[in-house]
């Protein structure tokens, strides 16, 4: 992996962003694609960069946000309490480090609930839920939280964790990689393109809010009025106990290529495309099958008259959890697989994608 890459991932993977605040990470995207193309930004704060002004439009698309929080309201006592911005496991919740981010400025906290020993015997079987936590920020009682930390009711609230490659170097520990490593896949392949001519119009977009529904998705594919689009994302690994790696490919097998995920079936023209440019470039490659869930691709594949689309993804450990774990060979695996893809693009073979 280029250095470039590991500079783009830790940034994009240390900025914080959860559904509706992505406005940050939308600032990185923007900096890492200055001189690609044009630049603009939809109602929804979705991040459009547009290169090429002839052939078929290609829509690569990264969801920007991360699961997170919001601040709920604030108790007497000056503890707050939160809502999900996104899926989580409550297990994995409780006692992690927070920040709020607040308009005086961050705030640190952890999340708490009920101390065991205060608890029954049946309270201690049973799982912790969001309802019963809160996030102790140190505050002495409501008006010193809200009047001197500056903590109200809306603040977005993240889990802070460094990027930090492992000790086996090619395995990078990161937050966000859902979807900041679709993000990245995106701002490469439109920088594999710089100065080289391609066959279509490349048009980059970085979404917001799909985590709470597929959200900017849908005002992307409003502004964009792609012919094809590439949506990039992870994929869940199965190389985890108590995980079925059928469908689920795992660290070091490649890019992992959607067969079907729960949003949207893939056009399967354009999926068998992508498999036999895969073989043929020997990429190496899984497919991959997410029975519940969704991505971008089920707001775009319905836009309009329809839009052929395809799932491309990175293997990622203990996603929708405070950090995952990715392998560099698989991110330049999918890169590759896109670069390749964008360059069949043309007007032809987009055309043939939606034939009888």
């Amino acid at each position: 992996m280029k250095q470039q890459t590991l500079t783009l991932l830790k940034a994009l993977s240390e900025v914080n962003g959860v559904p509706g605040y992505e406005a940050r990470v939308a600032k990185v995207v923007e900096e890492h694609l200055a001189g690609i193309g044009r630049i603009e930004r939809d109602n929804l704060g979705n991040i459009i960069c547009t290169k090429g002004d002839s052939g078929p439009k290609v829509m690569l698309a990264g969801h920007m946000d991360e699961i997170g929080f919001i601040v709920k309201h604030i108790t007497d006592k000056g503890f707050v309490k939160f809502h999900n911005l996104g899926g989580w496991l409550d297990q994995v919740v409780l006692s992690q480090r927070v920040v709020i981010e607040t308009a005086k400025g961050p705030v640190e906290g952890i999340i708490g609930a009920k101390p065991p020993h205060l608890t029954s015997a049946d309270e201690r079987g049973k799982m912790v839920t969001l309802a019963k936590m809160f996030i102790d920020v140190g505050a002495k009682d409501r008006k010193q939280a809200q009047d001197q930390f500056g903590i109200q009711p809306g603040d977005p609230i993240v889990v802070p964790m460094p990027f930090t490659p492992l000790k086996n170097r090619k395995l990078l520990m990161g937050k966000g990689w859902d979807d900041r490593v679709g993000v990245a896949l995106m701002v490469d392949a439109l920088k594999a393109f710089a100065g080289r001519k391609h066959p279509n119009v490349l048009v980059g977009v970085g979404t917001v809010q799909e985590e709470v529904g597929l959200r900017g998705a849908q005002t992307a594919a409003q502004t964009v009025s792609p012919d094809v689009a590439l949506i990039l994302e992870t994929a869940i690994a199965g190389d985890v106990p108590d995980v079925d790696e059928n469908g689920n490919p795992g660290l070091g097998t490649g890019a992992a290529i959607y067969v079907f995920e729960g949003s949207a079936i893939p056009n399967t023209r354009l999926r068998d495309l992508a498999i036999e440019t895969a073989k043929k470039h020997k990429i190496k490659h899984e497919v991959a099958f997410l029975a519940a869930g969704g991505t971008d691709a089920g707001r775009i594949h319905v836009h309009a008259r329809g839009v052929p689309c395809l799932v491309l993804g990175v293997p990622t450990r203990h996603i929708h959890t405070p950090a995952g774990i990715l392998h560099a060979d698989d991110y330049d695996a999918t890169l590759r697989l896109v670069v390749e893809l964008i360059k069949l693009l043309d007007a032809k073979t987009v055309a043939g994608l939606t034939k009888p």
